[in-house]
């Protein structure tokens, strides 16, 4: 059946309500663009979310291996430094062990030494001269031995007491000299490798009253 002509204000009508229905396709088309939007900031804020509470372990953990690395290192020092001690330690004991070893044996040849610088001052001029000789060479060679191992004599005459390494025997005034100064070594002292064996016994003189 053939559509009657419409006329003019009836296409009008028509125009308006087709204008006026809604438009199905692009609305629908926009929608799921603003989810697929929507869904993938949700999904990076999720992934942010996430991110920061790893970021903070990592950084604690990094934080606690410093920190326990620092301290293997100070520990490591530590440990150095007292081996280095310990065997400076070890070294000086053995020094002091090598240097007065001898000293007890020291203390046993000073009475020999001693009795033969008695002998040979004992002598007379017309004592026989092989004889004293024998003496001096034998009291020499003591001496020579005991310097050889770090011994040596201590013989202060005329010079001011130090009670370090002499012992007064007797304080005696003089005027000639000045207070406090060895007048006379009655028996000579002795080192071992600048340790003190034995004083010397001197006498000291004192201001004259």
């Amino acid at each position: 059946m053939a559509k009657e002509p419409q006329t003019p204000v009836e296409e009008e009508v028509e125009r308006t309500e087709r204008e006026g229905e809604p438009q199905s396709g692009p609305v629908e088309g926009e929608l799921e663009e603003a989810d697929a939007t929507e869904a993938a900031e949700e999904r990076t804020a999720d992934a942010e979310n996430l991110a920061e509470p790893e970021a903070e372990v990592l950084a604690a953990r990094v934080e606690e291996l410093e920190q326990s690395l620092a301290e293997a290192k100070d520990q490591t020092l530590r440990a150095a430094a007292e081996a280095q001690n310990a065997r400076r330690r070890a070294e000086q004991d053995m020094d002091k062990a090598r240097k007065f070893a001898l000293e007890k044996f020291v203390k046993e040849l000073l009475p020999v030494v001693d009795s033969l610088e008695k002998a040979l001052d004992a002598m007379q001029e017309d004592a026989n001269e092989t004889h004293r000789e024998g003496v001096a060479m034998t009291l020499k060679m003591q001496l020579d031995v005991l310097a050889k191992f770090g011994v040596e004599v201590i013989e202060p005459e005329g010079e001011p007491f130090d009670p370090q390494y002499h012992e007064a025997m007797a304080m005696v005034p003089n005027p000639e000299l000045e207070p406090n100064t060895v007048m006379e070594v009655m028996q000579k002292g002795y080192l071992l490798n600048g340790r003190l064996v034995r004083p010397a016994m001197v006498v000291v003189s004192q201001a004259a009253s």
